[in-house]
């Protein structure tokens, strides 16, 4: 969007609001009042903002104050209604399409660089030679010390088949390395890992609903089949969800043609519509599994709510997200957007998927608790009993990991990510995902590696539940008497970083092996090995593999989550 400024920005102001005035005039003349409010409103935004560009002591941004207004006013409606300028487009058309135009490489702040943190298998970067942990010092000439890792996206970006020159510091090599990078169209599949987990049972991770990912899962269900799979498991997690026709056409993969997916109902009664399946299913009679957790929302949970709700397969994990609003995108001047929540998605039993509150939501921004006395009930195609009030309750839930203050602290202070590096410079190869194990030698190394930083920063559970004690002790007047065994119990409770490294190592090892794998065998290597320890993924394989479970749970003869209120 340009900058407009003084006279020529007000004359621009001024057509626009007369413009917004005639035109709400004409579509609201049938509410009089309404539409009177909406121009007296009209007239004193433009008049305060023609006051303010005047007389306001210092010189002011119109675009950066105009987009400040226009953001706070969409943050008082849900989250999920945002305007996008000009120059987020390109990130827009990502997130929808899984394409873009640039290296194939995600990238991370990293102190005063941004560095490559996974370049993608087969694309430019990787071809180029760039690896994880490469620390970005320029880009075509520019300097690139201080920059946020957006600028370093935009410079990086570009027309395909054009060159970009980036000099690069990596860990152990005392020179700087530049390379030379052809753009490409990058296109990302939303299918990174699909592969037998047992002899007969079959696993596909869908990672985004992206244009044409159902061609990708549809692709991989069938192969699987051929190599013998007669259990299927399909892995939402952490699947923020994407196109709502793409959700339909995975999840028509496993219903009967006809069957009721979704449904959209909002204001404007002539956008209401039904999304049934519409193609022959691949397969409606193979065991099928759903792993579901919080980060699975949108277009994860219309698809899992239809498997569930149609009775089709056992959803195993945690509650879903809670995100049941459908945005339409609106164009707006200056390649602009808005995105407008324009109804709500229900899946087949009637139930809505939104979170009935989503101003009072889980750190991570999933549902929270939600009181009996809002939720009602509602009935699958079999009569189980489910429940509306945010997000889709899994069948069988598994308790949810968090990770240790020690394991948090490793990954949100990158000290994982440093090892790496280091440990990359030294070592050429490792054994595959399957049979790799961070032997007690690798561990050792890492916590002497983390112990010898100065600036890693630590703070235990137990230490940070004693300060909140001394505080409240303080306040009561208990410290100063008994001021003696507080200091005592402080020093006994000084962190140990070696201590907490040895007692939370299983954890620590999952996200150490992850990294490595990541840099040796990419984004696939690091899925094969988290596998290998996921509680999820054991749980789901438990059901399908006890038919008499399976079936009882669809059934409802045996009592699922789904039908729990316990759980919530």
């Amino acid at each position: 969007m340009k900058k407009l400024r003084g006279k020529k920005w007000l004359g621009w102001t001024t057509g626009i609001a007369i413009g917004l005035i005639i035109s709400l005039g004409f579509v609201s003349a049938n509410n009089e009042e309404r539409n009177f409010s909406i121009v007296k409103n009209l007239d004193i935004f433009y008049s305060l903002f023609r006051e303010l560009n005047t007389y306001y002591v210092d010189e002011t941004d119109p675009e950066e104050l105009i987009e400040t207004a226009i953001e706070a006013m969409l943050e008082s409606l849900d989250p999920y209604t945002t305007y996008i300028s000009e120059t987020e487009m390109d990130d827009f058309n990502f997130m929808t399409t899984g394409e873009y135009a640039g290296i194939g490489a995600l990238i991370t702040r990293l102190d005063d660089y941004v560095c490559i943190s996974e370049p993608y298998k087969g694309f430019p970067a990787d071809e180029a030679g760039l690896k994880a942990g490469d620390k970005i010092l320029s880009i075509d000439g520019v300097d690139m010390k201080g920059k946020s890792t957006e600028e370093v996206s935009n410079k990086l970006k570009g027309p395909a088949n054009t060159e970009v020159k980036v000099v690069v510091q990596r860990y152990g090599e005392e020179k700087p390395l530049e390379i030379s990078i052809i753009r490409e169209n990058i296109q990302i599949n939303p299918v990174p890992y699909y592969g037998l987990v047992e002899n007969n049972t079959g696993i596909i991770v869908l990672n985004n609903f992206t244009h044409n990912c159902s061609r990708e899962v549809e692709k991989a269900l069938n192969d699987l089949k051929k190599q013998g799979a007669e259990k299927i498991i399909l892995d939402l997690r952490g699947n923020p969800g994407g196109l709502l026709d793409e959700a339909v056409k995975v999840a028509n993969l496993f219903v009967p043609r006809g069957s009721e997916i979704v449904s959209t109902k909002g204001k404007i009664k002539q956008w209401d519509k039904v999304y049934s399946a519409t193609k022959a299913p691949v397969d409606t009679l193979i065991p099928l599994s759903i792993m579901i957790n919080r980060g699975s929302a949108s277009a994860s949970e219309i698809v899992a709510g239809a498997i569930q709700d149609h009775d089709r397969g056992v959803i195993v994990g945690n509650r879903s997200f809670g995100k049941g609003l459908v945005q339409t995108t609106r164009n707006l001047p200056y390649n602009a957007k808005l995105k407008v929540t324009t109804a709500k998605y229900y899946i087949p039993s009637g139930r809505c998927i939104q979170a009935l509150d989503y101003s009072h939501r889980n750190e991570d921004g999933s549902v929270g608790y939600v009181p009996d006395s809002l939720v009602s009930e509602f009935q699958t195609d079999n009569g189980r009993t489910v429940y509306d009030g945010g997000g889709i309750s899994p069948d069988v839930l598994v308790p949810r990991d968090t990770l240790s203050n020690i394991a948090y602290a490793l990954m949100a202070q990158q000290t994982i990510f440093k090892y790496a590096n280091a440990f990359v410079s030294e070592n050429v190869s490792v054994a595959k995902p399957e049979t790799f194990v961070v032997s007690d030698d690798l561990y050792s190394d890492f916590t002497d590696f983390v112990t010898s930083l100065d600036d890693f920063k630590y703070t235990s559970a137990s230490r940070e539940r004693f300060r909140k004690l001394v505080e409240a002790a303080k306040e009561e007047g208990y410290y100063d008497i008994h001021l003696n065994e507080f200091k005592a119990l402080e020093e006994k409770l000084d962190v140990d970083v070696s201590f907490d490294l040895k007692t939370f190592r299983d954890e620590v090892d999952d996200l150490l092996g992850n990294e490595l794998m990541k840099r040796y065998y990419y984004q696939e290597g690091a899925i094969k090995y988290a596998l290998k320890h996921d509680k999820v993924l054991k749980k789901a394989l438990e059901v399908l593999n006890d038919e008499a479970q399976y079936r009882g749970i669809l059934s409802g003869t045996v009592l699922s989550h789904a039908g729990d209120r316990l759980h919530r």
